[in-house]
């Protein structure tokens, strides 16, 4: 290794700039997610483990949340539930 290095003739790589729609982020996954989720990829042949977690936030996303006007209703009906009148 030199114990110095010339960067007078250093050029930036390119950049790509991020599909519309899309947000780079930085975020911290615990590893054993992470690696069931390049595991799985690998063992479907290959592709992106950060397309198939934002599948699987997505998929959380549009089928686990019900309609406000629903929970609320839920909640209501669960706590009027030992007040209601027998008979």
């Amino acid at each position: 290794m030199k114990k110095e290095y010339d960067f007078s003739r250093g050029r930036r790589g390119a950049v790509f700039p991020a599909q519309p729609g899309k947000t780079r982020i930085t975020i911290r996954l615990d590893d054993d997610v992470l690696a069931w989720f390049r595991e799985r990829i690998n063992a479907a042949g290959g592709g992106s483990y950060q397309a198939a977690i934002n599948a699987a936030l997505r998929e959380y996303m549009t089928t686990t949340h019900e309609p406000l006007e629903h929970t609320l209703r839920r909640v209501v009906r669960e706590e009027l539930r030992p007040y209601k009148r027998k008979g």
